[in-house]
């Protein structure tokens, strides 16, 4: 009989998919020097997510642990990543969400910083924003907000809250001079979602660079 307060069977399911995807991405360099995170729900009260700093390129299902939707371990000593506060907040205001990633591309931590001032990266008129749920036609307005990093997980929480409460859509966002985070009802959508924005943020890069 499982004592633990999730099944552990679903558990090893949503580890193994985490470890899987997250080599594939620090395969492509999105997740430098440990940095990153990865999360899947597994119930309405936990989610898989990685242990705090172990090499991405490395994961295997001892890296992935527990925690409940306030942050805390569930049946572990391992210590999850304070950004973990930023997966639970996603998997709390929408819950049909099933998975969060979290990378630090060149590409991502650049536009970060040349789109910081502005508040946010607007996509209009690129084929590739149909591939975020919700928009179908290239003719849309998408906004990837960038909010401004601190150390203080309990102020980005703040913002994203402050966001969202503004009735404002929001798919995923930058921090300043950090990564992105991108989500989806299931792994396969988060990423289509985060490899959108990389394709959709290197182009507008390539544009500032080549009108300059």
């Amino acid at each position: 009989m499982n004592s633990l307060p999730y099944d552990n069977a679903v558990l090893a399911e949503r580890a193994l998919a985490i470890a899987d995807n997250a080599r594939e991405l620090a395969a492509l360099g999105w997740t430098p020097a440990t940095s990153s995170n990865f999360s899947m729900r597994l119930d309405p009260r936990h989610v898989a997510v990685t242990v705090s700093g172990r090499d991405k390129g490395k994961l295997g299902a001892d890296d992935i642990m527990v925690v409940d939707l306030e942050n805390r371990p569930v049946a572990t000593s391992a210590r999850p990543s304070a950004e973990t506060a930023l997966h639970t907040q996603v998997y709390r205001r929408f819950p049909a969400v099933g998975a969060v990633l979290h990378t630090h591309s060149r590409a991502q931590s650049v536009a970060s910083r040349l789109f910081a001032r502005a508040g946010n990266v607007r996509f209009e008129g690129w084929e590739l924003q149909k591939a975020i749920s919700g928009h179908h036609t290239h003719e849309s307005v998408l906004d990837l907000p960038v909010f401004p990093n601190t150390q203080e997980m309990s102020e980005l929480v703040s913002r994203v809250d402050a966001w969202l409460d503004a009735g404002k859509p929001l798919h995923g966002y930058l921090i300043d001079g950090h990564g992105i985070y991108a989500w989806g009802v299931d792994m396969a959508e988060a990423r289509r979602h985060l490899e959108a924005f990389e394709f959709l943020l290197n182009c507008e890069l390539d544009l500032r660079r080549l009108s300059a």
